[in-house]
């Protein structure tokens, strides 16, 4: 299955378009990489892949629907979205957080059921946090809410996994924690997009990568082919060195 977005533009403002006719698509079985710098349209880009926001030209399509088309609690169960911030009303349990996941599969007024809880249970194990499953998300630190945000996505159980910075505010292990757990998904069949600050975290863990800039899609590709001192200098302002003579990195070039 695929989720194709086709010739997107979206505007805050009438006028002011923050995205310009991108066309991409996420495939499942690949781990995809929306780079760029701040402002680029990358977490509005994934907003409209997710169905929250209506693009102002173009479309969103998941398999042959329009993602429109396709009523809330269908489309909850094919696109799992996991926000970069996230603030409950109330002081949830991490235990109630993840399984807010499952809602798309709970009837109205039911309780969640043994499979429910199997399902936030292996997300909890997936990212390392079962011994924070009675805690308070408010007591949590930043990555630890990082991580439950992500488990919570993983309980969801939709084919399509759409991540907005999930390595952010984690330290080392911790994002390659939550970048491998995508990893066995995709692994496991399913679609996962991910965007991110890190190209060297997606030298790493991505299959394919779109590097953004302006609104538009500078290059989009292999890791190897988008993630070049040049395209990177296009798209960041400033330039870069490749290191290393078996696993690379990147790094901005000191003038």
């Amino acid at each position: 299955m695929i989720v194709r977005a086709q010739g997107v533009s979206y505007a805050y403002v009438p006028g002011q378009l923050v995205l310009r006719k991108v066309s991409l698509d996420l495939s499942t079985g690949r781990l995809a990489f929306l780079l760029g710098p701040n402002g680029s349209g990358k977490t509005t880009f994934l907003d409209c892949l997710g169905g929250l926001r209506r693009p102002t030209e173009g479309e969103v399509r998941v398999g042959d629907r329009s993602i429109r088309e396709i009523p809330m609690r269908q489309r909850a169960q094919l696109v799992a979205y996991v926000p970069q911030f996230h603030e409950p009303p109330f002081s949830f349990s991490v235990e109630e957080i993840v399984l807010m996941g499952r809602a798309p599969y709970i009837r109205w007024l039911s309780q969640p059921g043994r499979a429910d809880r199997a399902a936030a249970d292996e997300a909890l194990e997936a990212m390392g946090i079962r011994g924070l499953r009675s805690r308070s998300y408010y007591t949590l630190s930043g990555g630890e809410r990082r991580l439950a945000l992500v488990a919570r996505g993983l309980a969801q159980g939709a084919t399509f996994l759409l991540l907005d910075e999930p390595d952010a505010h984690l330290d080392p292990a911790n994002q390659h924690r939550v970048l491998r757990a995508t990893g066995n998904l995709v692994h496991e069949g399913l679609g996962v997009a991910v965007t991110s600050h890190s190209p060297n975290n997606a030298l790493l863990y991505a299959g394919w990568v779109a590097l953004f800039c302006r609104g538009e899609v500078l290059a989009e590709g292999t890791p190897a082919e988008v993630i070049t001192p040049a395209l990177l200098e296009a798209a960041y302002g400033i330039p870069f060195l490749v290191v290393g003579d078996g696993p690379q990195a990147v790094v901005p070039k000191i003038l």
